[in-house]
C-alpha cells in the first residue's frame, strides 16, 4: 500500500509539472503578441451570442491524454455552438445586416398614398362644410375658424389657396357692423348674463382668428411667390385679392391698418402689375365710399409716409389716388400744408359768438339735483359708447379728419414741387388744379412762384437738351449706344407738357375760388404764364407729337389712374388758352390787345397744326368771336383797323406784338384746306365775326 501511494504521488507530480510548462510558454507568447492584436476587429467579427444556459456541473472522471495531460470531459451539448437559442426570432436577432430581405421597407411601400387631386377634393368638401356651418350659426361654430386656419398650413399649395379664399368669404359674412373693442378690467370682473358671456366669447374668438388671418395674408403677400405657369394665379396673388376684398367690405372692423399696410407696401414698388392694380382699385373704392373719414386719413397717412421714405421714387398712379378723395365735394374751408381755416372763420367773431353762447347757456340752465346730474352723466356716457359702437362720428370730427387729410395731401404735393420730380409733375399739378378752391389764398404767392420756377427750369433744360443735340457726331454715336444699353429706364421729360400744366394750374387756382377779387391785395400776377404761352405757340404748332401721348408707365393699369398725363398736348394747350381768353371769373375783362395777339398767333399756328388740333383751335376761336367779336373784328376787316406800325410775332410781351397792324390772311388758306371739317370750322368762325 505504501509503494502504491508513492507511485500515485509521483504520477501526479509529473502531470502537474507537465501542465505548468505549457502555461508558462503560453503566457510569454500572450504578452509578446498582445501589442499586435486588433481587439476591436476581433470583437466585431465575434458572433453575437444569445441567451446562455447555466453551466452544468460535470460529474465525470478526468482522463489522461496521450501526451500525459489530465482533462475533464464536458457535456456533449457543448461540442457545437456555445449559444443556446430559444426561437427563430432570437436566432435572427443581431443578423439583420447579413440578411437580404428587409421587412420594414416592404411595410412602408405597402402603405397606400392618396393622390393629390383626391386630397384637394376632400379638403374642398371639408372646408365647404365648415364654411356653411359658420354662416348658419357663427356663435356656436366659431371653433371652425381654427379648423379652416389649419388647412392653410397644408403642404399642397392649392389647398392653401382654397383655405385663404374660404376664410375671406367667411369673414366677410360673419364680421359685424361695428368695431370690437377690448374689454376693460372692470368689465371682465363684473357679473354678466349667460348670453352676454357667449357673445363676448364669440367676439374675442372672432378677433383672434381674424388677427391670425391678416398676419398670414401679410406674410404670404410679402413672399412674392410667382405662378409656375404663365397666366395662372400664385398664392401671393390670392393674398392680395383677399386683402383688397376685406378692406373694401369691412373698413370699419379691427386690423384695418394692417390691411392698408399690405396694399401700401405693394404700391411702393416702381412696377405696377396686376396685384398693384387691385390695390389701386381697392383704395380708390375706399376713398369714394368712406363716410367716416378715419379710414381715408389712415390710408393717406401711410401713402405719404411711404412716398417720403422712398424719396418719391414711385409710380405716378399712386399719387393720382388723391384725386379720388371726397374732399372736393364735402369739405368746406381752405388749407395749406401747415394749417386749415374754416369757412368764414374769424378770431374776433368766434370769441364773441362763444361768449354769447355761454351767456345763453347760463340763462337756460335748469336746476338739477345731485341724483339727476348723476343719471344724466350716465346717460351721456352710454350714448357716447353707443355712438362708438355704431362706428358713427360727428360732423365736427369728420371735418377735423378731412382737414388733417387735406394738410397731408398738400404737404406731399409741395414736397414734390420742391424736389421737381419729373415723373410726378403731371399728377401734382393736376391735384393742385382740382383742389385749388381748398388752398389758402395767403399761400397763393408761394405756389405761383414755385410754378414759375418750374417753367424757368423747363426752359433751361430745353436749351441744354438742344445744345446737346447740336454736339459733334462722335458724341451722338456714344449717346445712341448708351440709349441702347439703357433700355427700360424712365422716359425722358416732356418739358413742353410741364410748362402747359403749370399754366393750367395757375389759372385754375384763381378760377377755383374768389381769389380774383383780392388779387391786387395778394399781388397775384399771371402775366408771366400768359407771355410764356404766347411765345411758345409757334413752336408747339410744329411739334410732330402734338396729338400723340405715351402712357406714363409700361403697364395697362396706370392708364386709368393718370387722367392728366394721358391727355394730348393739344388738350392741355386748349385748356390753357381757354383759361386765358375766356376766364370764367370775369369773361369780359380780357383786354383787346391780348385777344387780338392770340387770335393772330393761333390762326398762323393753325396752318401747321394737324387736322384734329386745327379743328379744336378754330372751335376755340369761334367761341372767342362769339364773346369778343367787336374787339377782334378789325383783324378781318382792314377798314376798321386802327393799328399803326409793324406786327412782331416774336415779341417778348403780348401787348408789344402790335397785333392790330396786321390782318388774318391765313383764313384764305384755311378756306381751301383739304379737310372738310376744317373748312366748316373756318366758315363758322367768319360767320361769328360778321354777326357782331
Amino acid at each position: 500500500m505504501g509503494s502504491k501511494k508513492r507511485k500515485l504521488a509521483q504520477v501526479a507530480a509529473e502531470v502537474t509539472d507537465g501542465a505548468r510548462a505549457p502555461e508558462k510558454t503560453a503566457q510569454k507568447a500572450f504578452f509578446k503578441n498582445a501589442s499586435n492584436w486588433n481587439l476591436e476587429q476581433d470583437y466585431e467579427s465575434r458572433p453575437r451570442k444569445g441567451k446562455k444556459k447555466e453551466p452544468k456541473e460535470s460529474n465525470k472522471l478526468p482522463i489522461k491524454t496521450a501526451d500525459g495531460r489530465l482533462e475533464i470531459l464536458t457535456s456533449l451539448d457543448a461540442e457545437g455552438d456555445d449559444v443556446s437559442v430559444e426561437s427563430d426570432t432570437d436566432w435572427l436577432e443581431g443578423r439583420e445586416e447579413d440578411a437580404e430581405w428587409e421587412p420594414e421597407e416592404d411595410e412602408k411601400e405597402a402603405v397606400p398614398t392618396i393622390p393629390e387631386s383626391q386630397q384637394i377634393l376632400e379638403a374642398q368638401e371639408e372646408m365647404a362644410k365648415l364654411a356653411m356651418a359658420l354662416n348658419e350659426n357663427p356663435e356656436d361654430n366659431i371653433a371652425s375658424l381654427k379648423a379652416l386656419a389649419k388647412y392653410g398650413e397644408a403642404d399642397i399649395t392649392a389647398i392653401q389657396m382654397l383655405a385663404l379664399m374660404t376664410q375671406m368669404a367667411v369673414y366677410k359674412d360673419i364680421i359685424p357692423g361695428y368695431r370690437i373693442r377690448p374689454l376693460g378690467e372692470d368689465e371682465q370682473k363684473g357679473e354678466i348674463s349667460k348670453d352676454v358671456r357667449k357673445l363676448r366669447q364669440f367676439e374675442q374668438s372672432l378677433v383672434s382668428g381674424y388677427q391670425h388671418y391678416v398676419k398670414e395674408l401679410n406674410r404670404i403677400a410679402r413672399l412674392g411667390v410667382r405662378a409656375k405657369t404663365p397666366g395662372a394665379q400664385s398664392i401671393s396673388n390670392i393674398a392680395y385679392t383677399c386683402a383688397c376684398a376685406l378692406l373694401t367690405a369691412a373698413p370699419h372692423f379691427n386690423f384695418r391698418t394692417e390691411l392698408l399696410k399690405i396694399l401700401v407696401w405693394k404700391l411702393s414698388k416702381r412696377r405696377i402689375d396686376d396685384d398693384a392694380d387691385k390695390c389701386l382699385q381697392a383704395l380708390e373704392t375706399l376713398f369714394r365710399q368712406d363716410d367716416e373719414g378715419r379710414p381715408t386719413m389712415e390710408a393717406v397717412s401711410l401713402l405719404t409716409k411711404m412716398m417720403k421714405s422712398r424719396e418719391y421714387q414711385v409710380d405716378q398712379v399712386v399719387l393720382n389716388l388723391f384725386l379720388a378723395l371726397r374732399l372736393l365735394s364735402e369739405f368746406r374751408g381752405t388749407a395749406s400744408k401747415d394749417r386749415v381755416d374754416k369757412e368764414g372763420e374769424d378770431a374776433d367773431d368766434g370769441a364773441a359768438t362763444a361768449q354769447l353762447s355761454y351767456k345763453m347757456r347760463k340763462k337756460q340752465r335748469e336746476f338739477r339735483t345731485k341724483r339727476e346730474r348723476k343719471v344724466l352723466k350716465e346717460q351721456k356716457s352710454i350714448a357716447k359708447e353707443m355712438t362708438q359702437a355704431d362706428a358713427l362720428v360727428s360732423h365736427e370730427e369728420r371735418e377735423r379728419m378731412q382737414s388733417e387729410t387735406l394738410k397731408m395731401v398738400f404737404a406731399c404735393y409741395f414736397r414734390v414741387l420742391k424736389q421737381r420730380e419729373p415723373h410726378l409733375m403731371g399728377a401734382v399739378l393736376e391735384g393742385l388744379a382740382k383742389y385749388a378752391r381748398l388752398i389758402n389764398q395767403d399761400f397763393f404767392g408761394d405756389l405761383l412762384e414755385a410754378l414759375k420756377d418750374l417753367i424757368r427750369h423747363s426752359i433751361q433744360d430745353a436749351n441744354a437738351a438742344e445744345a446737346e443735340e447740336n454736339g459733334d457726331d462722335a458724341a451722338e454715336v456714344d449717346n445712341d449706344q448708351d440709349d441702347e444699353e439703357g433700355d427700360g429706364t424712365e422716359p425722358p421729360r416732356n418739358l413742353t407738357r410741364e410748362a402747359l400744366l403749370c399754366t393750367v394750374t395757375a389759372h385754375t387756382l384763381l378760377a377755383g375760388q374768389d381769389a380774383h377779387n383780392s388779387r391786387n391785395d395778394l399781388h397775384l400776377d399771371l402775366s408771366y404764364f400768359t407771355t410764356h404761352l404766347y411765345r411758345s405757340l409757334l413752336d408747339l404748332s410744329t411739334n410732330p407729337d402734338l396729338e400723340l401721348t405715351k402712357p406714363p408707365s409700361s403697364t395697362f393699369a396706370a392708364h386709368r389712374y393718370s387722367r392728366i398725363n394721358v391727355q394730348t398736348t393739344t388738350v392741355l394747350l386748349l385748356r390753357s388758352l381757354t383759361a386765358i381768353l375766356l376766364p370764367p371769373w370775369n369773361i369780359r375783362s380780357v383786354p383787346p390787345l391780348r385777344l387780338a395777339a392770340f387770335t393772330k398767333q393761333l390762326m398762323t399756328s393753325a396752318l401747321q397744326l394737324p387736322e384734329k388740333s386745327c379743328q379744336g383751335t378754330l372751335a376755340l376761336l369761334g367761341d372767342v368771336a362769339h364773346t369778343h367779336g367787336k374787339k377782334v373784328r378789325s383783324l378781318w376787316n382792314t377798314d376798321e383797323r386802327k393799328g399803326d406800325g409793324r406786327f412782331n410775332p416774336a415779341s417778348d410781351s403780348v401787348e408789344g406784338s402790335n397785333p392790330f397792324a396786321t390782318t388774318v390772311w391765313e383764313g384764305e388758306l384755311l378756306r381751301k384746306h383739304y379737310s372738310p371739317k376744317v373748312r366748316e370750322g373756318h366758315q363758322l368762325l367768319v360767320k361769328g365775326m360778321n354777326s357782331k
